[in-house]
């Protein structure tokens, strides 16, 4: 009997499904979130007067759609050329794989990368091991979706003043009824595998779920399932959910962490 597998990602929902299936799962996909650009891009030009005027020292960029969504907004009044030197003129750090593929599209070098499994901590981490003073420098960090309190309080206790860029931010999707179907199911005991691909969309799950005044009751039928986490970030927000994850792939990757997720439902299952 295949296993019962719930996913709530959204925008590669598809390559999802596939996964599930290519692992011997029964796939059911709940979008829990979208990807909404912020309509006055404000923060994105008060960013780029700041960098012209000299004022920003190194950039930090967190995920590729970010990075994306910053240099769309931007090319809508400059050239790529200008973008490119100015973006090269002071050191860029990114935060993992993401960014740096959109990076490497633009042509603007990379000046430090954190290693796997690119949470905010390896960031930090990377910082340090690298040398660099951050000391009275001014860092701008690309948000993706919401602050990063802790990866400011890092920065801000080694010298540095942030100055945050939003370019988008999550909200659920248009279309709950797949989402709250999967929240009732859950609760019927009919999945026997949750997966979680980022810290948002179990905030999102629960507040659906309060909506519907089934919180409590998902909660327990949740931790009843196997719960599988992308990676640290979103294992530490599951936790603080009362969601305690039960496996994390070794890289934070959607193919481990079905593969794994799946082989260690199997495992633990009753014969």
């Amino acid at each position: 009997m295949s296993l019962r597998v719930c996913s709530f990602e959204s925008r590669r929902a598809e390559e999802m499904a596939a996964l599930i299936r290519r692992h011997g799962g029964e796939p059911t996909i709940a979008p829990s979130m979208r990807e909404i650009p912020l309509d006055r891009q404000d923060a994105v030009w008060e960013f780029w007067n700041q960098l012209t005027a000299g004022r920003i020292d190194i950039v930090l960029l967190l995920t590729g759609v970010g990075a994306q969504a910053l240099f769309d907004v931007l090319t809508t009044r400059l050239s790529r050329e200008q973008l490119v030197e100015e973006m090269n003129r002071r050191p860029i750090f990114i935060r993992g794989p993401k960014p740096a593929a959109v990076l490497a599209r633009w042509g603007v070098r990379i000046d430090l990368r954190a290693p796997e499994p690119n949470t905010w901590r390896e960031v930090l981490s990377a910082i340090d091991a690298a040398g660099v003073a951050l000391d009275g420098r001014t860092i701008a960090v690309q948000e993706y979706g919401q602050p990063n309190p802790e990866l400011y309080a890092g920065l801000e206790s080694r010298g540095a003043q942030v100055v945050a860029v939003p370019v988008y931010r999550w909200e659920l999707p248009d279309n709950l009824e797949p989402l709250r179907s999967a929240i009732r199911t859950t609760i019927d005991g009919g999945f026997d595998v949750l997966l979680f691909t980022s810290a948002q969309q179990a905030h999102h799950v629960l507040q659906v779920a309060e909506q519907l005044g089934l919180r409590d009751a998902w909660l327990a039928a949740a931790r009843r399932a196997f719960i599988g986490s992308i990676g640290p970030t979103a294992s530490e927000t599951l936790r603080e959910l009362q969601l305690p994850p039960d496996g994390e792939p070794l890289h934070p990757k959607m193919g481990p962490l079905v593969a794994e997720s799946l082989a260690a439902a199997r495992a633990r299952r009753p014969d």
